[in-house]
């Protein structure tokens, strides 16, 4: 492999290992998220669950039973982004064609 190849894997593999970096913290921020989503939906299905029969079919269960459904959607959309790709494959594999 020639110098010029070589280089153009090099820095490809650092950007790479620079990107992985920032996926990592924004797992960690989705994971910080979700946990305090999921909190305010327990709270919130906790309420709901407490309401009187005629409460939970009227409108404040409605709203409740809403929120409720919305914070599921927020929680499984945070899920995929803690479920992105790890990129240590690819880096390994540029690290071992650079150095092979």
């Amino acid at each position: 492999m020639n110098d010029r190849r070589r280089k153009i894997m090099h820095a490809q593999r650092q950007r790479l290992e620079a990107l992985k970096v920032k996926v990592d913290e924004l797992k960690a921020e989705a994971g910080s998220i979700r946990s305090e989503l999921e909190a305010v939906r327990d709270d919130e299905q906790e309420a709901f669950d407490n309401m009187s029969a005629s409460r939970q079919s009227g409108e404040p269960g409605q709203n409740a039973e809403a929120s409720i459904d919305n914070l599921d959607t927020a929680i499984c959309a945070l899920d995929e982004i803690e479920d992105l790709t790890d990129f240590v494959d690819a880096i390994e594999a540029l690290g071992d064609a650079e150095n092979g």
